[in-house]
């Protein structure tokens, strides 16, 4: 009997994280649907409007864990970037800050190594607006 309800536990734990991604990416495929045309609009225009981009980049970023997302977010990055390149490396950090992994504290990096605001001013002159989440780093 206590083995029957450890089992039956888990399989409900289980189902709840199984809704729970559906969830997420129910959710993930949305904004996909409702940030392209606004992001298409803005580059086929070649808006210069900051506070419709910035705007735009906010709502973007909370779904850059998502790889269509993410290449939506890299466009308009690329695209801001001939406005306000400044700008453009911020958003390139903060997108970093929320989804790319972090190195642990204690790891010491090469001599040569760029920093991490050297990293996104090198991404932004690159016109490589932040890259896809990396979960290993080599």
């Amino acid at each position: 009997m206590k083995d029957e309800k450890v089992i039956t536990g888990r399989d409900s734990l289980f189902e709840a994280a199984r809704c729970i991604v559906g969830s997420i990416q129910s959710l993930n495929r949305k904004a996909l649907r409702e940030y392209t045309p606004v992001v298409e609009g803005i580059l086929r225009s070649r808006s210069r409007d900051v506070h419709h981009i910035e705007h735009t980049l906010d709502g973007l970023l909370d779904f850059c864990g998502y790889a269509p997302v993410l290449l939506l977010y890299k466009k308009l990055c690329r695209h801001y970037f001939l406005i306000n390149p400044v700008a453009t490396a911020s958003y390139i950090n903060a997108y970093r800050e929320m989804w790319d992994t972090h190195e642990p504290e204690n790891t010491q990096r090469a001599p040569n190594a760029p920093t991490n605001r050297k990293k996104s001013l090198q991404a932004a002159t690159n016109s490589t607006c932040p890259r896809k989440p990396n979960l290993s780093r080599s």
